[in-house]
């Protein structure tokens, strides 16, 4: 697999440069050149070579076999990797959901889901964002992928101990159970086998089942909200009523997601 990173020219946005920012551009590039999710435990990442130009940087990352991985063995992984010691490099990313929060508030937050039929737990969700941000920088950070897509968590190693993912882009420490949250909302298992897989997997000590639990709650919750969102107000400026678009292929998906996710909004109502 190629992928080109483009350097940051003058008027993109502040945050590519910022090192500890979710979306700085060249970190998956200092993954590779660093070696430091080689040899982690739970997963590891694939082998990539980096060549950089004036221009930008060209990833070239290993075939790696697809193996099937099931969510429970993809859960009880990122548990694992959430012990890992991945130092105090400069560049991983932190405050990944505080920022991608900032993001949704710079466009407008969820204006679109106001309109719906979700609108009161839209607004009751968007006012108390800040109170759940503060909830996650209390938990216990870890090392967490960053986007724990099932497509990036793709292989396995010959001994049949630890994935091998790629994209390694947003790799950083986050609140325990944050990884597992974004993992949710791809996952065709439920929440509590998922929920058990990854707390097997967490090493002794370093958080509580309650622990990862909120925080995996807050981060699919709030994740699925702001992706219905995204894909909801692209298509309500055409013709017809905002019902109707409800079936529309670009945006059923994510509503569909977060009806999956209910149960874990109610939770955080009820908080």
């Amino acid at each position: 697999m190629i992928k080109r990173l483009g350097q940051p020219g003058t008027y993109d946005p502040g945050e590519l440069s910022r090192r500890r920012h979710f979306a700085y551009w060249r970190r998956a590039a200092d993954v590779a050149t660093s070696g430091l999710v080689d040899d982690t435990p739970g997963m590891i990442g694939a082998r990539t070579s980096v060549a950089e130009d004036d221009e930008g940087i060209t990833l070239t990352t290993d075939w790696v076999e697809d193996a099937a991985n099931s969510g429970l063995f993809a859960a009880l992984s990122m548990g694992r990797f959430a012990g890992a010691d991945l130092g105090e490099v400069r560049w991983l990313a932190r405050d990944q959901f505080r920022d991608r929060m900032a993001r949704v508030e710079y466009n407008g937050g969820w204006p679109t889901m106001m309109r719906t039929t979700a609108s009161d737990i839209a607004h009751v969700l968007w006012e108390r964002r800040g109170h759940f941000i503060d909830l996650l920088d209390r938990l216990p950070q870890v090392a967490q992928h960053g986007d724990p897509a099932p497509q990036n968590l793709i292989g396995r190693t010959e001994d049949g101990e630890r994935l091998i993912a790629i994209d390694w882009s947003s790799l950083g420490r986050g609140p325990v159970g944050g990884d597992l949250g974004l993992y949710l909302l791809h996952a065709r298992e439920s929440f509590e086998p998922l929920l058990e897989a990854y707390v097997l997997g967490l090493p002794a000590g370093l958080a509580t089942r309650e622990e990862a639990t909120l925080g995996a709650q807050i981060c699919a919750a709030y994740t699925a909200m702001s992706r219905a969102e995204w894909a909801l107000s692209r298509i309500t400026p055409g013709e017809g009523p905002l019902l109707a678009k409800f079936r529309h292929p670009a945006v059923a998906p994510h509503l569909r997601t977060l009806q999956k996710q209910a149960p874990l909004v109610e939770a955080l109502l009820e908080m």
